[in-house]
């Protein structure tokens, strides 16, 4: 899942505060503003030491700014359409107990948000959608809904849920040990369990490119859930820093920089992410622009990008050719540990879309060789199948 990092700070409002506020200050943690929360960047051990023990352990990631909701109507083929209609994915043959992602769009077929969603596991619950979406967007995106849905069909905000991201090669055998049932979930898969007697809802996904899980809550129960996690020898806690740079090593989006209202799903290389009933019958906004650009191709692309030696490109940077005609823009950059060195993506003309193709990187007025490569950076390890 992704996040802008517009803050209330930039606006003059005051920072929202998410229900572990004073666990993270607690935990010496670094805070700064991030969509109007004031959210841990790092905590004392530092970003590349979290973002290594996310990789070979467990990491915990307070994700409770994010906005959760449901849509609810008289069955599931109801519910499912009238989010299709804003939506390119096929939410009618989404099955029961699985989780799908996607985009609200604009009628140019532009991205308003990227989110997720599920559909509940219980037969009694067959006409509700469960919705997470970025907390930037969380405000803007519920009155898009809200101003487009059928009649039968309403959106109950779930402002009373905070949500933990529990993250790592070790997330599945210490989530076991609280609650049970949820090692047998494969990627994309949710239920609802409990946590040690705390009633939850549990998906095997997440933002770190890792096996893992997020976990729904409702506020009041969060910080226990938090606290017997950290109990865990296996588990640390993880601030945005390293979660930046895992999801960027897993050649995951973040809203507001490598996808936005200018770039098409197929342009952002989301085309994976439209069922192929969609690309074929449309029926959602901007169905035209995005049957050419499937058709025809788009014009520029969103690629991976290595730059020869140390120095990271960061977002903005322009991406030359060896001439120097500038051909694009990188979105995200940074260094990747895993990689062991700076990664990035960005736009660039379709031309210059293969792989392999020489580039440059304009940093501080000076031109970084690098090439075009293959996302993820670093390899998925989803549980494609229950362990």
């Amino acid at each position: 899942m992704a996040d802008a990092d517009q803050t209330a700070a930039e606006s003059g409002a005051p920072l929202k505060q998410t229900p572990l506020h004073a666990r993270h200050k607690a935990l010496g943690a670094r805070m700064v503003p991030f969509a109007g929360y004031d959210m841990p960047v790092q905590y004392p051990t530092g970003i590349l030491t979290e973002h290594q023990w996310t990789r070979e352990s467990a990491g915990l990631f307070d994700v409770s700014h994010m906005g959760q909701g449901f849509l609810v109507g008289s069955d599931h083929e109801t519910v499912a359409r009238a989010l299709e209609a804003m939506c390119p994915a096929d939410f009618v043959g989404l099955a029961p107990g699985r989780q799908r992602y996607s985009q609200l769009l604009a009628d140019d077929g532009g991205i308003l948000d990227d989110l997720m969603v599920t559909r509940s596991s219980d037969p009694s619950e067959d006409g509700v959608l469960m919705l997470v979406v970025n907390a930037s967007r969380k405000d803007a995106d519920w009155a898009h809904i809200e101003a487009r849905l059928p009649a039968g069909v309403r959106l109950m905000k779930a402002d009373n849920r905070s949500l933990l991201a529990l993250q790592g090669p070790k997330a599945a055998e210490v989530l076991e040990r609280h609650a049970p049932g949820a090692a047998a979930l494969a990627f994309m898969g949710a239920t609802s369990l409990t946590f040690d007697g705390i009633p939850c809802h549990v998906s095997r996904s997440g933002y770190t490119g890792e096996d893992g899980f997020e976990i729904s809550v409702k506020s009041k129960r969060l910080e226990a859930v938090a606290e017997a996690l950290l109990a865990e020898p296996e588990v640390k806690p993880i601030g945005l820093g390293a979660r930046d740079s895992l999801r960027l090593e897993a050649g995951l989006c973040l809203y507001g920089h490598d996808i936005d209202e200018t770039t098409s799903p197929v342009e952002g290389a989301l085309v994976w992410s439209m069922q192929k009933r969609r690309r074929e019958e449309g029926g959602f906004p901007g169905f035209d622009r995005i049957r050419r650009e499937l058709a025809e191709g788009p014009s520029r692309v969103r690629v991976g990008l290595l730059p020869e030696g140390r120095a990271p490109a960061r977002e903005g940077a322009e991406i030359a050719l060896p001439d120097g005609r500038i051909v694009g823009r990188v979105t995200s950059g940074g260094f990747g540990p895993t990689v062991n060195g700076p990664v990035a993506m960005g736009y660039v003309e379709a031309a210059f879309a293969a792989p392999g193709t020489e580039l440059a990187l304009m940093v501080r007025g000076k031109a970084l060789p690098a090439r075009v490569a293959p996302m993820p950076f670093a390899p998925h390890r989803y549980a494609r199948a229950p362990r």
